[in-house]
C-alpha cells in the first residue's frame, strides 16, 4: 500500500512535493493510516484535529489520542474545539451538516493563517460509494453521482483509490492503533444505514462491487467533463456578460433540445431553490422574477437577466457636501468648480451651482420620480424616459440619480435636468463627471 500510494502521489499529485501540508486526523482508522503513510514518505505535514464535542469524554479522549500519536511521530498538531450543537441550532442545520461546515471553514482559515498549501483528508473508496448511494437516493444530478472528488480546490483526498479493507489490512500489518467512533455503530444517520445494511447486501450480490463502482465513477467523471465542455461552448453563443450580471438570449436558448440542463449548469452555483420555477420563467410574462439568496433572475421580453441583489447599504442614499470633490462608491463622481463650460455629454454635465442646495443626494430612482429632460420642453417620468431609451433590465438596475433638495439634477450617464442648466445669469459653474 505504501508503494502504491507513493506512485499515486507522484503521478496524480506531483505538485504536493516540497509543499506544506495539513492532514485532517480524527483518530479513526483511515486518518491514522494516512498519517503514518505520509510520515513514512517524509512529507512535510502538520495535523489538524476537530473536537466537535458531540460525545463528551469520548471526544476529549479522541483529541488526546491524536495529540499523543503526533508527539510520538514528532508531527505538529493544531486542535480546535467546536460548540457544534449550538451552531447547528443557530443556523438551522443538522448536526452532521453543521460539523462539516465548521470543519471546512476552519480548514480554510488554517490554510490562510499558517501559509500552508493544501489540506489532505483520509476519505477512501467506500466513502465515495456511500456518497454515491446517498445522492442517488436523493435524486442527484451527474455531479452528485461522481462520488467524492479527489481534489476540491485546496482539499485533496489521496486515499480514494483504496478500499476500507485495504486500509484495515495495512493498519493491522503495521501495528497502527486507532480509535473507533461509537457513533459509527448506530443506524441513526443515513450514511451509517447505507454502510451497515445496503452495501453489504450489494457486495453479496456483486462481489466486485467496489472495483466496478470505481470504473463507473471514472466513466461518470468523463461524461461530466463532456457536459461541462458543451455548456461552456453554448454559453458563449447564448449568454452576454455585463458588468453586473449576465443576459441569456431566450430565442437562442429555446433552440436547444435540452435547454433546462444548460440553465441548470449555468445557474446552479447561484443557489436558486426551485428549479421548476426557474425553467417556467423562460415562458413567463415580462417582468416576472425568481429570487435566490444573493441574486435575481428576471424575465425581460426575449431575455433572462441574472443580477446581484443589492444590500440595504448599497441601496441607501448618499449625501455629498459642498466641499466634497470625489465620490468613489457606489458610482464614481467628480466635482470641479470652473469658469468655462462645453456641451454636456453622457459622462459630463455643467450646472449652475447657485441653483443647487447642498448636501446633494445620490440615490436610486423611484417609480414616482419625474424630471425636466435637458433639451426638451416639459417634464417626464423617469420610468417613461428609461423605457424610451430601451434600456435592459441590467442597465435599469444600474441607474443612479443626483438630486438637489429632492429635485433631480442628473440621471447619471443619461440626461441632465433643465432646471439647473447654465444661463447668461450664471455666476458659478460646477462641472460633474463620471469620467
Amino acid at each position: 500500500m505504501l508503494l502504491k500510494l507513493k506512485n499515486h502521489l507522484n503521478s496524480q499529485f506531483a505538485f504536493l512535493n516540497n509543499k506544506k501540508l495539513f492532514l485532517a486526523v480524527s483518530g479513526g482508522l483511515d486518518s491514522m493510516v494516512l498519517l503514518h503513510l505520509l510520515h513514512q514518505l517524509n512529507y512535510q505535514i502538520a495535523v489538524l484535529h476537530c473536537n466537535f464535542g458531540l460525545r463528551g469524554n469520548e471526544s476529549d479522549a479522541d483529541q488526546q489520542f491524536v495529540i499523543d500519536a503526533c508527539k510520538s511521530l514528532n508531527v505538529p498538531v493544531i486542535i480546535q474545539k467546536f460548540d457544534t450543537k449550538n451552531y447547528a441550532t443557530d443556523n438551522k442545520l443538522s448536526v452532521q451538516v453543521a460539523a462539516r461546515n465548521l470543519r471546512y471553514l476552519w480548514f480554510n482559515e488554517q490554510l490562510k493563517s499558517n501559509d500552508y498549501h493544501f489540506v489532505l483528508t483520509a476519505h477512501h473508496l467506500d466513502d465515495s460509494l456511500e456518497t454515491f448511494l446517498i445522492n442517488l437516493s436523493r435524486g442527484s444530478g451527474i455531479v452528485g453521482l461522481t462520488g467524492i472528488p479527489a481534489q476540491n480546490n485546496q482539499i485533496i483526498r489521496p486515499l480514494l483509490l483504496f478500499s476500507r479493507h485495504d486500509i484495515l489490512n495495512f493498519a493491522q500489518k503495521q501495528h497502527i492503533f486507532w480509535r473507533e467512533d461509537s457513533s459509527n455503530a448506530t443506524d441513526k444517520y443515513l450514511r451509517n444505514n447505507i454502510r451497515h445494511n445496503v452495501i453489504p447486501t450489494l457486495k453479496d450480490i456483486q462481489p466486485h462491487l467496489l472495483l466496478n463502482f470505481a470504473k463507473t465513477q471514472q466513466n461518470l467523471n468523463e461524461i461530466n467533463g463532456l457536459a461541462l465542455d458543451a455548456a461552456k461552448m453554448v454559453y458563449l453563443q447564448v449568454i452576454t456578460e455585463h458588468q453586473n450580471g449576465i443576459e441569456i438570449n431566450l430565442e437562442k436558448l429555446l433552440q436547444l433540445p435540452n435547454y433546462t440542463a444548460y440553465l441548470y449548469q449555468w445557474l446552479h452555483k447561484y443557489n436558486f431553490k426551485s428549479w421548476p420555477d426557474v425553467y417556467q420563467l423562460v415562458n413567463a410574462e415580462s417582468g416576472k422574477k425568481i429570487l435566490a439568496e444573493n441574486h435575481i433572475l428576471t424575465k425581460n421580453r426575449s431575455t433572462l437577466f441574472l443580477t446581484v441583489k443589492e444590500s440595504t447599504s448599497a441601496m441607501a442614499s448618499i449625501n455629498i457636501d459642498d466641499s466634497q470633490r470625489l465620490v468613489k462608491y457606489p458610482i464614481k463622481l467628480s466635482f470641479l468648480n470652473t469658469t468655462s463650460f462645453s456641451n454636456c455629454d453622457s459622462s459630463t454635465i455643467f450646472v449652475d451651482k447657485d441653483l443647487l442646495q447642498f448636501p446633494l443626494t445620490l440615490r436610486r430612482y423611484d417609480s414616482n420620480d419625474w424630471f425636466y429632460p435637458f433639451g426638451f420642453d416639459g417634464k417626464k417620468k423617469i420610468t417613461k424616459f428609461l423605457k424610451d431609451c430601451k434600456l435592459s433590465t441590467i442597465d435599469k438596475n444600474n441607474i443612479w440619480l443626483l438630486c438637489s433638495n429632492e429635485q433631480i439634477v442628473w440621471i447619471i450617464n443619461y440626461r441632465a435636468d433643465n432646471r439647473f442648466k447654465i444661463s447668461a445669469l450664471t455666476k458659478s459653474i460646477l462641472k460633474i463627471t463620471t469620467a
